[in-house]
């Protein structure tokens, strides 16, 4: 059951507000002077405060209500407080919003409004919690993902890429092959050298082979090596990669660009761990793990007939699958300050909301290349929106109809956004107004009004 202090110095205020909020099953704590409230505040857990701002009947000035929010503020930063106006100044409600407090009524009240501002901030109260939580047990396993493995100075905050980066270091330890999948761009080979860095096979080569970079007549012998004489150009013998990998990691970045021919090929080293190089009868061995990594649909090229069946087994005992930027939005800013480096600092508030809105179809090579562009745009001075150089797109009514963020996503984007409206909004690719209209249509507190439109 939700806890609200009611703090006013008529108490026929406080009863009735008592009543009201009992419909909804809510417990109120009633005290008519702010230092009484304040003792109530130090023994009872609560979750929300209504306080009047006059406490004395020969002034409006709202100075005793000030007095009392501030307090309320350095003792409970957190605490959601909503504020009751009669004849205080409405400009003094508004400073106080300003400051931080969560809405303000005028006297004599609207009780359904009264309630639904009251319900929609104690239900923003526990979404605020429950993130706050989670960021907590998130950032308590990114620590221990840290001390126990070497993730290569990865830069994530995200849920998403927490996961994998614990799939990858748990698959570490084993001899397993692994198929890292995911979008070009996100980071699929810093991944298969997080699996190398934390396998027994650490101190010996890691080696990459992009196989989409070569054609395909010099795919062989990139993997196996030529022999002197070969073939015209052919001068000196030069080992391949599986000799180059020996008892290490062999990284088949692209594999889906692999030909047939090369995959024949592959599948019988893979399934004897024996080869020849290219213009040498003789067997060699090579002892390697295989990390392989593709952008493709494997699973399609087998039933194209494009890519074999019994390889694509062979390499895919274990998936890592590294989810695009645009499903770890979390990763956004850490990855953009990051790409910054000293410039970091002067990265403003507006074009931190426009990192956030853009779909980033490039993922994290489209943003470090963003920002280095924007480093270099900024010069010494503060990096705005203009140096991204990034168009947000509009999207038609029709197209916002059908995927409009629901009661829950909105709750969720003013938690995270500290009750921020603007930032909110841009974090759900929507307009203040539209989301006004939509906290109007959820019976939201504050909607239309002047509730932390921007920050102060």
């Amino acid at each position: 059951m939700h806890t609200v202090l009611i703090i006013d110095d008529h108490p026929g205020v406080g009863e009735a507000l008592a009543l009201l909020l009992s419909l909804r099953d809510i417990r109120a704590l009633v005290a008519t002077a702010p230092a009484e409230g304040l003792g109530l505040l130090a023994r009872e857990p609560v979750d929300l405060v209504i306080q009047d701002m006059n406490f004395s009947a020969d002034t409006t000035s709202g100075e005793e209500g000030s007095a009392l929010f501030r307090a309320l503020r350095e003792r409970s930063p957190d605490l959601p407080v909503v504020l009751l106006t009669a004849w205080t100044r409405l400009e003094s409600a508004v400073e106080l919003v300003k400051a931080g407090a969560a809405d303000y009524l005028a006297k004599p009240w609207d009780d359904a409004k009264l309630l639904a501002t009251v319900q929609n901030l104690l239900e923003l109260g526990e979404t605020t919690r429950e993130l706050k939580r989670a960021r907590q047990e998130r950032r308590a396993r990114r620590e221990a993902l840290q001390q126990r493995f070497d993730i290569d100075g990865l830069v994530f905050q995200s849920e998403a890429m927490l996961s994998t980066l614990e799939l990858a270091a748990q698959v570490a330890r084993t001899e397993l092959p692994v198929l890292v999948t995911g979008p070009n761009g996100v980071g699929k080979e810093r991944v298969a050298a997080l699996v190398h860095a934390n396998s027994a096979r650490k101190a010996l080569p890691f080696v990459a082979l992009n196989c989409g970079a070569l054609p395909a007549e010099l795919i062989e012998a990139e993997l196996f090596g030529v022999d002197s004489g070969a073939y015209t150009g052919a001068h000196r013998a030069r080992e391949g990669r599986f000799e180059a990998a020996h008892g290490g990691t062999l990284f088949l970045d692209e594999i889906g660009n692999l030909p047939l021919a090369g995959q024949v090929k592959l599948l019988r080293v893979l399934e004897t761990g024996r080869f020849e190089r290219l213009g040498s009868s003789r067997t060699r061995e090579s002892q390697v793990r295989i990390v392989s990594a593709t952008n493709a649909e494997l699973k399609a090229m087998v039933a194209a007939g494009t890519f074999r069946e019994d390889l694509y087994y062979r390499l895919n005992v274990f998936e890592l699958r590294v989810p695009p930027l645009a499903q770890r939005r979390d990763d956004v800013l850490p990855l953009a300050t990051h790409f910054l480096g000293p410039a970091a600092a002067r990265l403003t508030d507006a074009a931190r909301d426009v990192l956030l809105a853009h779909a980033w179809p490039g993922n994290v090579r489209e943003l470090k290349n963003v920002m280095a562009r924007a480093a270099l745009l900024a010069g010494d001075g503060p990096v705005v929106p203009a140096h991204l150089q990034i168009e947000l797109p509009s999207r038609p009514a029709a197209a916002r109809d059908l995927d409009e963020p629901g009661k829950d996503a909105v709750l969720a984007a003013l938690a995270e956004a500290h009750g921020v409206v603007s930032r909110a909004a841009q974090a759900l690719g929507l307009s203040r107004q539209a989301l006004y209209r939509r906290m109007e249509r959820y019976g939201m507190a504050g909607a239309g009004g002047p509730v932390a439109d921007t920050a102060a």
